[in-house]
């Protein structure tokens, strides 16, 4: 169980406190000001009744954020629906609240609504796009395409998917910016989170089968010992595959280790890997190609 923030208790007793006061003060003070003049141009208990509401729909959101808070689950599932109902309770209230708002000042919601066929259509070819968001986040709970805490990525961004609401997902990358998408703009998904991932290292050595075999009799300890000193890191010991590429024009062959790690440690393995794998071949004489030069004598 989480502790609850201060400033949102502050916030949920200043709201009640507001709330009672209107609703206390609605018949004597409104009444009050009517009877200043005889034919009053303004009912002054409207006001007060919308000051209540909006002070009792802004505690009750308040009521319900610390209700989430405080078991709000640790699962990327949990998490999730979560987000959803915040965000769905969010826009009820808000619904909720205009409507009450219209009664209070008098406006007969129910003619409204059944009477608004033209303006209601012109609405609702204007809302395709929120009905679509909405029902793609339906579907991608159900599905479990992601969850919070899932590393995706859309189009050329990569992060962590922060919130998921009940029109967008929130996505953070690894220096902080936060992307912000409608739910039915996400296509071509790719979920990093949802199968092994795996960190790739490509060393280059000089094209020459000595230097290769040389190279593979330096790497075999080299790797063991990077994985023995970082086991937490990764999932199982690096393993070599062999060579990856015949670089010609670089008078190169490419030789290629990979390593299962989580997700949110490949950036940080396939670092570690290039330092210390290529450090092993360049202490052992086995060094870059590009430092090879070759030399021709031409009459």
């Amino acid at each position: 169980m989480k502790k609850i923030d201060k400033k949102l208790l502050i916030k949920l007793g200043v709201s009640a406190a507001v709330m009672v006061l209107a609703l206390v003060l609605v018949s004597p003070l409104g009444g009050w000001l009517n009877s200043l003049g005889d034919e009053p141009p303004f009912d002054w208990r409207i006001p007060l009744k919308l000051i209540a509401l909006l002070a009792g729909l802004t505690a009750l959101s308040a009521v319900c954020t610390v209700f989430f808070g405080l078991f709000a689950p640790k699962s990327g599932h949990g998490k999730t629906l979560y987000n959803l109902a915040e965000s769905a309770i969010r826009y009820i209230v808000v619904i909720v609240g205009i409507m009450w708002a219209l009664t209070i000042m008098g406006v007969n919601v129910y003619a409204l609504l059944a009477g608004a066929g033209v303006v209601a259509l012109i609405i609702g070819f204007g809302a395709e796009s929120l009905i679509a968001d909405v029902i793609t986040g339906v579907f991608m709970l159900f599905e479990h395409q992601y969850e919070v805490g899932d590393i995706i990525v859309v189009g050329d961004f990569r992060g962590t998917v922060s919130h998921i609401g009940i029109r967008t997902t929130s996505i953070t990358d690894t220096g902080g910016n936060v992307k912000i998408i409608n739910n039915s703009d996400i296509r071509n998904l790719i979920n990093r989170s949802s199968a092994a991932s795996v960190a790739i290292c490509d060393l280059g050595v000089l094209y020459s089968g000595e230097s290769v075999r040389q190279a593979e009799t330096i790497l075999a300890p080299a790797i063991k010992k990077l994985y023995q000193e970082n086991e937490s890191l990764f999932k199982s010991e690096p393993r070599y595959l062999g060579v990856q590429e015949l670089n010609l024009s670089e008078n190169a062959a490419i030789l290629r280790v990979v390593a299962d790690v989580e997700e949110t440690d490949i950036f940080k393995a396939q670092r570690l890997m290039n330092r210390e794998l290529m450090m092993a071949l360049e202490d052992n004489g086995c060094g870059n190609p590009a430092a090879e030069f070759i030399v021709t004598h031409t009459n």
